[in-house]
């Protein structure tokens, strides 16, 4: 497993500023899929902790504006991330629960000010091919880390091609 953190090129303006990632060898008839790993729940209170207005850039795309609920979901972006710790926990926990299961885990830092505009890992809604792991239904997950997981099958070969039989 090569598991990869990269750190920060300069000080972070704030702890809860790393993403976290695994790729996951096997799962639901995929090779080698990337899951999104992200919290999903926190303390209100801690909203009120941050300045938003140093944290929060322009968006991306500069000619267009950002609707209110676009700049929640780059806050979601921030809220979602993990503290050096946590994250540091998560990567012992799966290195040590998952080590034949997973080909890699990355993290990185966040980018700093994010980009107005983004969308939170949890407003992505699951569906057909889109979902979610939830780490609180894994008996074996004892952190004190709300942690989900967020992958989409379409981006992964299916382990099963299918063949064309010649008539």
């Amino acid at each position: 497993m090569d598991v990869t953190i990269i750190p920060p090129d300069s000080e972070l303006p704030v702890e809860r500023a790393f993403s976290l990632s695994m790729t996951v060898r096997t799962f639901k008839g995929r090779r080698d899929v990337d899951i999104h790993l992200f919290r999903h729940t926190w303390n209100p209170a801690e909203e009120q902790d941050y300045d938003w207005d140093a944290l929060i850039g322009p968006p991306i795309a500069t000619e267009s504006s950002v609707s209110p609920a676009e700049i929640a979901g780059s806050r979601l972006v921030l809220l979602e991330s993990f503290t050096r710790e946590e994250r540091d926990r998560i990567v012992d926990f799966l290195t040590r629960q998952y080590q034949d299961r997973l080909t890699a885990i990355l993290s990185r830092p966040l980018t700093f000010p994010i980009p107005a505009g983004l969308t939170g890992l949890s407003q992505v809604r699951a569906g057909e091919n889109i979902g979610l792991v939830d780490f609180s239904r894994i008996r074996s997950y004892t952190l004190p880390i709300p942690l989900r997981g967020l992958y989409d099958l379409n981006q992964h070969k299916p382990i099963i091609a299918t063949t064309e039989t010649n008539p």
